[in-house]
């Protein structure tokens, strides 16, 4: 017992070990065994890789949708559904052998699956083998007429919809707190930024205009791609539904009939009209489309915030008991922006996969898409779901420094100011070109001062000191106030919020949450 119970951890992946752990106890086994058995499940846990978007990234429910007991689960359903269509159109199944598939819907024998893929090499005859075991009534109907792809390709879809679902949640918390905030901070004037240069002033809430604007874009082709999605229903071997036309006596209607049944029973309105073996893996480029289209947006945001934050102007949360940097302690990096931007480059990236799987795809069928995809989708939705975590978190505490903000606004505004000078200028009598080459000249010189001695911009004292302006400090000061060049900002911020976010959050029900954890 001592040599099979530590032999039994040895071969079990890092899912079934936790499965191991977690199941009801067996037997107490001779003294020593168990403790041993346990210890090794324990060390087995840390020198294997598992993947950190299970362990640090990704949330629960996306975690769950891409789970073994989520795909089984899900298999089992597209059997039963099979059954009942089968059954509806003359097919000998009987009504006690689809209430015991009904009955054990739950149930899934991770080890004798095991052990029946180790046996057979075939995923879904394992499963096939395993549920006929817990369903010896079913048994002889289990996956009748169906080929492989027909709980795979199926399942990915369910699968694919409900992530989408969840996105689609998580976008529009996104999008709750950057309205929120924008229309907090719509009236704050604050630098723009052109090539990185100091430019005309926007506000701090008008920027935030940007942002979610790229998301409501992702939004547009998140239910535009989510409206495309469809089983790939009961095809076949080949695309051609020979199996189920011979089950049905050649009845065509009935083929049809069948199919519509069964995707109305997992809840779709339809199915692809033709195929192969798969669903077009154009699909999953799609989706993946749609996911990078997302880490694009995200990933703009993340390093604009890291370069307000270098500025000093906002700052993503930052907890009491946070560690920048474990050299220097008055560090705050914006540590969360920064993983996101990772993970973004990742979505980015990854959809590449997809295009090049859908691209290789070889006649009705290749094994070549099978591998790459359970990466490359799953992976996808995990790091997107972990973006908008970050994405969530961030914008529901972010942190505006208005001091800094004007600060940055007062040593670049006398430039800025300059034609509005100019004109009173004008209008007090003074010759217009004179006057354009005086500031020009005195520009200049304050710039010089600023970038080659590292002093305060002097314009303004420059102006007031030149007699040909006749203008005092006192006469600048309404001409200096910020809020005179920000535009249209504020009101292009709330028509923005108005007209276009506020219908998006009106199915509030949608909406996550506005605080998550990371």
């Amino acid at each position: 017992m001592k040599d099979k119970s530590f032999k039994r951890v040895l071969w079990l992946s890092p899912s079934e070990r936790w499965r191991f752990r977690s199941a009801k106890p067996a037997p107490i086994p001779k003294k020593g065994s168990f403790r041993q058995a346990k210890a090794m499940v324990i060390k087995m846990n840390h020198d294997r890789y598992i993947s950190p978007l299970s362990t640090r990234y990704a949330g629960k429910e996306m975690q769950y949708l891409f789970s073994e007991d989520m795909k089984f689960t899900t298999f089992h359903k597209l059997w039963i559904a099979l059954a009942k269509a089968e059954k509806a159109m003359g097919v000998a199944i009987s009504e006690e052998q689809i209430a015991e598939m009904e009955a054990h819907l739950q149930d899934i024998d991770y080890e004798k699956a095991a052990e029946y893929e180790k046996a057979l090499r075939h995923d879904v005859m394992a499963q096939i083998h395993a549920w006929g075991d817990v369903c010896p009534k079913a048994r002889p109907i289990i996956h009748l007429g169906a080929t492989s792809c027909y709980v795979g390709d199926n399942t990915d879809m369910i699968i694919m919809r409900e992530a989408l679902r969840l996105v689609r949640g998580k976008l529009l918390t996104v999008l709750q707190n950057l309205s929120e905030f924008a229309l907090r901070w719509k009236d704050e004037p604050a630098l723009a930024y052109t090539h990185l240069q100091p430019a005309q002033l926007t506000t701090v809430g008008k920027r935030a205009t940007l942002w979610m604007y790229d998301l409501t874009l992702d939004l547009a082709d998140l239910d535009y791609v989510s409206s495309s999605l469809c089983l790939l229903g009961s095809k076949g071997t080949t695309g051609t539904q020979a199996s189920f036309a011979e089950l049905f006596d050649n009845d065509r209607e009935k083929v049809k009939k069948a199919e519509e049944m069964i995707a109305k029973e997992m809840g779709f309105e339809k199915v692809v009209p033709v195929s192969g073996q798969t669903y077009t893996r154009k699909f999953d480029d799609r989706v993946l489309s749609v996911l990078s289209g997302i880490a694009q947006s995200a990933y703009k945001f993340s390093n604009d915030l890291r370069i307000l934050q270098s500025f000093k102007e906002l700052e993503e949360p930052f907890e009491t008991n946070q560690v920048g940097s474990s050299a220097m302690p008055y560090k705050r990096n914006p540590m969360r922006s920064e993983r996101m931007g990772a993970l973004c480059r990742f979505v980015i990236s990854d959809r590449t996969n997809t295009a090049i799987t859908a691209s290789t795809q070889w006649m009705e069928r290749t094994l070549d898409d099978s591998a790459n995809k359970r990466l490359s989708v799953s992976e996808g939705f995990l790091a997107t779901d972990a973006i908008l975590n970050l994405y969530i978190n961030i914008t529901s505490g972010l942190v505006v420094y208005p001091k800094m903000v004007a600060r940055r606004v007062a040593a670049e505004l006398p430039f800025m100011a300059s034609e509005n000078i100019l004109m009173d200028a004008v209008r007090r009598g003074g010759d217009r070109q004179d006057l354009h080459e005086r500031i020009r000249r005195h520009s200049i010189a304050a710039g010089k001062k600023v970038k080659e001695e590292g002093l305060e911009n002097d314009l303004l004292e420059r102006i007031c000191a030149d007699p040909a302006f006749g203008i005092s400090m006192e006469d600048l000061r309404p001409i200096l106030d910020s809020h005179n060049y920000v535009g249209l900002a504020p009101e292009q911020t709330e028509e923005f919020v108005r007209t276009v976010v506020q219908p998006l959050l009106s199915s509030g029900e949608e909406i996550v949450g506005s605080e998550i954890s990371v």
